[in-house]
């Protein structure tokens, strides 16, 4: 084996250019699963304080049968879960805009993943960058898509200049 310098040392981890993506590929993330702690500390920081979600009892007046998780926190898990892939590493360079659209609830305990589907792919008006949209599906244990966000990002191409 031999001995490089930190700075000659070769990254182990790189993301994919807009160009890697084109219109119709896919992949999924690993799980999670949305622990009370979880949800605890997201009320907390994040000054969500609706009893729908610290109220187990004003959640059941409302037919909610277990502690209901904001649609934000499934959000920000399942962007999360997205970049542990490193399909960005060293490649994003914006988060331009999104949709996102909850179609059923997610509880405590729920264990989530997400299905990445490249729905637009091209060149940006500035060269050595793209335009990429994806489908980023929410699915939970029981393979329901609970949430679904479109997100528009800026990112690298091959050609890119620092």
């Amino acid at each position: 084996m031999t001995q490089t310098s930190p700075s000659e040392a070769p990254l182990l981890v790189h993301g994919k250019t807009w160009e890697d993506m084109p219109v119709g590929s896919s992949f999924r993330t690993a799980k999670r699963t949305i622990t009370e702690p979880d949800l605890v500390a997201f009320l907390h920081v994040s000054g969500i304080n609706e009893p729908l979600f610290y109220d187990a009892g004003h959640a059941a007046s409302a037919g909610y049968t277990g502690r209901l998780v904001p649609g934000a926190l499934v959000y920000v898990f399942a962007e999360g879960l997205i970049l542990q892939t490193n399909v960005l590493h060293g490649t994003g360079l914006a988060f331009m805009s999104m949709e996102y659209s909850i179609a059923a609830p997610t509880f405590v305990g729920d264990t989530i993943h997400v299905v990445v589907s490249v729905e637009e792919s091209r060149v940006s008006s500035r060269g050595g960058r793209g335009v990429v949209r994806t489908r980023c599906g929410i699915v939970n244990q029981r393979g329901e898509e609970v949430a679904y966000f479109t997100p528009v990002r800026l990112i690298r191409g091959r050609d890119f200049a620092e």
